[in-house]
């Protein structure tokens, strides 16, 4: 048996624990395995993981500290001396993990019967699948009882009792187990719900003459029930032939034993299963909403309807080859956009090539974008494949497409078209697979009105369009971004975690971003590096006081919205009380009361 040996500062001896569960929790709170007071030690800081011959600490909340150096997993030795808060741990010796003897003056059925209990909980501790469960439980009966066969029988209500499965000696499985068993026996069990032993099947006057009884020349026979949180699941039966080893009361008691602690197991058993495979779905999920929180690294994406609708697209889009604009102001991730669409995509294994088509100079960029031969201008000394090329097989992205001049527009289009490409200087096209997404924050449409970009071109990029919205109006994934970067950034400059007060996060919910993703990170990270304090203010983000609108009363708020709202109205009357009231449906009295209610705020002139 591993065993830990847990020396606690407040405790004047160690603690051994026994490691008899596969994972064992470790921390300050009380639903943890090893439970501690140590301030130091986290509500969850860690646990252990048993396996066959070794032990394995992983680090939940918490520290695991190996001669003062941080460790996030580590497979313990023997000796080896770990730290958790101010507690110690090591892996005990065979010898300290030896329990200590039990006195020989013991009772040896007594004896005999506990050393089975143990070993038959440990056997069912290593398995978890409900069918190896079941087949280890029988085995486990059959060897403890020293029957000759062994059968579970599951009960369902409304339903007849049916044997899920035998087993003979040596693990073995047993053939056309129905003949085998007592039907009278295990219907009386599973009726009364009462343990049955029939010590000497041959001369017992209720059962003597049953056909199992008589056709398997069974000489013994024990039944119990098997019940989960008081609930029957069934009846564990058993059955001997050996006239020299009938069962007796002590056996009986053994098996009831045995069967309430199946019980429990079972039911971890099915709760553990349970988990499973909500881990699994869990998993799924997560993979499907990668894109939403891909927020944690900068890309802008979150939880509201909108963002949620753009992620729809991309799904979508990301299947199948047709050209994608998207739009939206700077700063809202468009190229993340385009790389998560390259990444869902069957071109996912190929290369995502991105070029910024507003950055380069115009007589370079038809150069930098479909390649040059040698020669073609001054300072060509060798041939140069284009981005184009580079982007073989993957993804083009053309960022800020509404920059490239008319002259290249003609010769994108003619890729678009074609598939082919012409290097500066060369008279032999080449050909090209590759999917091209492009972004703009300009309107395309306006530019086509004012002959800055070719129609034709414009229809070819934009056969779906995904149009990014501003960080203003993405309610509160401003917030988890800005929570987001604090983490990230506070990591990436070496600086202390800080957090957001209350007027913080009103001020960043409320300031409209103009600058969207780019212009809250660079805020974030002022304050990382600017502030003395824990907690950030507004003032630490840059963000003014008069920014932060005025929290009021409820009833306050709806008197101060109705009063501007009767005096806009009666601005759009001209000043006409009566007509103000015939439009807003309120008497003329209600248009007068609140003028007098303006006039009395109004501040005397000094």
């Amino acid at each position: 048996m591993l065993t830990l040996r847990l020396t606690v500062p407040t405790a004047t001896e160690p603690r051994v624990i026994r490691l008899v569960k596969p994972l064992t929790t470790f921390g300050r709170s009380p639903d943890n395995d090893i439970v501690v007071s140590d301030p130091q030690v986290k509500p969850s800081h860690a646990y252990f993981s048993r396996g066959e011959q070794d032990v394995t600490i992983v680090a939940v909340d918490g520290d695991v500290l190996v001669l003062g150096k941080r460790k996030s997993k580590l497979k313990l030795t023997q000796g080896e001396r770990i730290q958790l808060g101010q507690c110690f741990v090591e892996l005990a010796t065979e010898q300290a993990a030896a329990p200590p003897p039990i006195p020989v003056s013991a009772d040896s059925d007594v004896l005999s019967a506990v050393r089975k209990l143990h070993r038959f909980s440990e056997r069912l501790l290593n398995h978890y699948e409900p069918e190896e469960l079941w087949t280890a439980l029988v085995d486990a009966v059959v060897e403890i009882t020293q029957a000759d066969n062994g059968f579970l029988v599951l009960s369902s209500p409304g339903m007849p009792p049916r044997i899920k499965l035998g087993r003979a000696k040596g693990q073995q499985p047993v053939s056309e187990p129905d003949a085998k068993l007592s039907d009278s026996i295990v219907a009386k069990v599973l009726r009364t719900e009462q343990a049955v032993i029939v010590s000497d099947a041959c001369k017992d006057a209720e059962f003597q003459n049953a056909q199992s009884v008589m056709y398997l020349r069974l000489s013994s026979v024990m039944c119990v029930p098997l019940r989960e949180r008081g609930q029957l699941l069934g009846a564990l039966y058993v059955g001997s032939s050996d006239v020299k080893r009938l069962f007796r009361s002590a056996d009986l008691e053994v098996l009831t034993v045995i069967a309430a602690q199946a019980g429990l197991l079972l039911r971890n058993a099915h709760l553990l299963g349970e988990l499973r495979r909500d881990n699994q779905r869990l998993g799924t999920e997560l993979e499907q909403m990668r894109s939403v929180a891909i927020a944690s690294v900068g890309i802008g994406l979150g939880a509201s309807p909108v963002m949620q609708e753009v992620m729809r697209t991309v799904g979508k889009v990301a299947q199948s080859d047709v050209s994608v604009l998207i739009t939206g102001e700077t700063g809202t991730g468009k190229e993340l956009v385009a790389q998560e669409i390259h990444r869902r995509s069957p071109r996912a294994k190929g290369p995502f090539v991105a070029i910024n088509c507003g950055a380069i100079p115009e007589q370079l960029l038809e150069s930098e974008l479909f390649g040059h031969v040698r020669g073609a201008f001054t300072g060509a000394v060798a041939n140069k494949p284009g981005r184009m090329q580079a982007a073989q097989g993957g993804t083009i992205f053309l960022d800020e497409i509404g920059e490239m001049p008319m002259p290249l527009q003609v010769k994108l289009l003619r890729v678009l078209q074609e598939r082919v490409i012409l290097r500066v200087g060369d008279s032999k096209p080449e050909p090209v697979d590759v999917r091209v997404l492009s972004a703009t924050h300009r309107d395309l449409a306006s530019e086509i009105r004012s002959g800055r970009f070719r129609e034709d071109l414009y229809y070819r990029l934009n056969v779906v369009q995904v149009q990014l919205p501003p960080l203003r109006e993405r309610g509160d994934d401003v917030l988890l971004l800005a929570r987001s970067f604090l983490r990230r950034f506070a990591d990436e400059l070496k600086l202390p975690q800080r957090s957001l007060s209350q007027s913080a996060e009103l001020a960043i919910r409320r300031f409209g971003w103009p600058g969207n993703v780019r212009q809250l990170e660079n805020h974030i990270k002022k304050a990382l590096v600017m502030a003395d304090r824990e907690q950030l203010e507004p003032e630490d983000l840059g963000l003014l006081s008069q920014q932060v609108a005025e929290i009021l009363p409820l009833a306050d708020a709806k008197e101060r919205f109705a009063r501007q709202y009767v005096l806009d109205t009666l601005a759009l009357c001209g000043g006409n009380r009566t007509r103000a009231a015939q439009a807003l449906g309120v008497d003329p009295r209600t248009v007068f009361r609140f003028l007098e209610r303006e006039d009395q705020d109004r501040p005397e002139p000094s």
